[in-house]
């Protein structure tokens, strides 16, 4: 296997592995709306990254990135998207009455659906800058130069997605196995309020850094 190939896996590896955005509202997910709602958030922010990487191939991610207006935009509308999701969390851990209270049998009173829980997977990953700065950075450092490169970078694209994917999906079903356990409304209500912190901080954090 070429050696450029496994360098670009363990890059990826360490950046998906990293807590992060789309890790925090994976788990938030799968808690409000169990193992479909994780997994379908893990393939929204798989696919997010697919349009990142196509976009990137395309050019237009460093347009985007060499124009410091439309790339300020982007990083203030995704602090506020992330910051919206906390909030959520937050009111939920407080009042007990959010979509991942769980009803006397377990099952979620008011389950967050696969479909929206998908969406929110695309948006959160389109609205985060640091994803443009990843594939604008990374990608073309790994693909092949000249005829091609468009090709070999989208492929690259769909690997990381995929890893993506993979890891998040673990994260899910890692946390809806343990249902038992979080059926109890105080942990519920524990990890609402630690994962609505968690999506406050990123949205702050993303908002006030440089790039």
């Amino acid at each position: 296997m070429d050696t450029s190939f496994l360098a670009f896996l363990a890059i990826s590896a360490v950046v998906i592995a990293t807590p992060g955005p789309d890790t925090a509202l994976t788990i938030r997910n799968t808690m409000a709306g169990g193992r479909p709602a994780g997994l379908t958030t893990a393939l929204g922010v798989s696919v997010g990254q697919l349009v990142w990487a196509v976009a990137t191939s395309l050019g237009l991610v460093a347009i985007l990135l060499a124009s410091e207006p439309i790339f300020h935009a982007l990083r203030l509308i995704g602090a506020a998207y992330l910051i919206f999701l906390g909030v959520q969390s937050l009111r939920s851990a407080f009042t007990g009455a959010s979509a991942s209270s769980a009803g006397q049998r377990g099952h979620p009173a008011h389950a967050l659906s696969p479909g929206k829980a998908f969406i929110q997977g695309v948006v959160n990953d389109l609205a985060n800058p640091k994803m443009a700065v990843f594939f604008a950075g990374v990608l073309p450092q790994f693909a092949s130069q000249g005829q091609g490169m468009l090709s070999h970078l989208i492929l690259l694209g769909l690997v990381f997605s995929l890893l993506t994917f993979v890891w998040l999906a673990l994260y899910a079903s890692a946390i809806a196995s343990a249902g038992t356990l979080l059926r109890s409304p105080r942990v519920r209500r524990s990890i609402d309020g630690i994962a609505g912190l968690a999506l406050v901080g990123m949205g702050v954090r993303v908002a006030t850094s440089e790039r």
